[in-house]
């Protein structure tokens, strides 16, 4: 589900042995690549994402499938969160918080059937890591910290969430619900920001959907995140706001 938004450089398979004495700083800052215009969202978080971010579609030109991300800034490398004290948000997205870490899979040992198991990677080459400061991966014996042990039930979370959230996004293209949207921006300053490429929820067709598939989506868990996609448009003159701010 990540494929179109994480540029696959130097994963590694973490393990107590290579990865001894690395640690992991969790701070977020422009420096530490979190300079991110948007990222991948899905819908089992959407509730506490809408409360800040806009949430948007965005379409991966390789595959044509569409994912939902939660939009940071207008223009790329812009993340209008991000201040001399850190993420300005009390909740930062899941596929942020992952950060630098993402699902692996390795053949199970002795498995005749060729079958994978799924393990926590590393970006070797990201920024966050470091053997001077941050968090610790793993203690001194081998054993993995309570840091690592959250990471862990975060990615499987998203593991799920993802899956959940291309099943959504085909329920709602399915139905014609999804549309391009444009955004003309004016700023403070007279200058003008158009937002490309992006897509939402067209309300007037939500609105003559039938019983029959309202029902639906309510049981597959489709209907909230609906409505809180279309709830998260307030978010966008709060974004705008921030943009503003950064002018001063």
């Amino acid at each position: 589900y990540l494929k179109g938004f994480s540029i696959l450089k130097n994963y590694a398979l973490l393990n107590n042995v290579d990865h001894q004495d690395l640690r992991v700083i969790t701070d977020h800052s422009a420096e530490l690549g979190d300079d991110m215009m948007y990222s991948v969202t899905f819908p089992a978080e959407f509730r506490n994402v809408q409360a800040h971010y806009p949430i948007l579609f965005f379409a991966d030109d390789g595959n044509n499938e569409m994912y939902p991300v939660a939009l940071f800034g207008f223009q790329q490398k812009e993340n209008l969160f991000l201040t001399d004290k850190g993420w300005d948000a009390s909740y930062i997205p899941a596929s942020v918080q992952r950060e630098p870490f993402l699902i692996g899979t390795q053949a199970k040992q002795n498995d005749p059937s060729g079958e994978h198991q799924r393990m926590v990677s590393i970006d070797m080459d990201s920024p966050k890591l470091s053997k001077e400061s941050g968090e610790r991966l793993f203690e001194p014996l081998g054993g993995t910290t309570p840091y690592l042990e959250r990471v862990a039930n975060l990615l499987e979370g998203m593991h799920e969430g993802y899956a959940h959230g291309i099943d959504f996004m085909l329920a709602l293209r399915e139905h014609d619900l999804v549309e391009s949207i444009t955004l003309e921006i004016e700023l403070k300053d007279g200058s003008q920001n158009q937002l490309l490429g992006f897509s939402t929820i067209n309300e007037d067709k939500v609105k003559s959907l039938s019983g029959e598939t309202l029902q639906m989506f309510s049981e597959k868990g489709y209907l909230a995140p609906l409505f809180m996609v279309v709830a998260s448009m307030a978010s966008m003159e709060k974004l705008v706001d921030r943009k503003n701010a950064s002018l001063n």
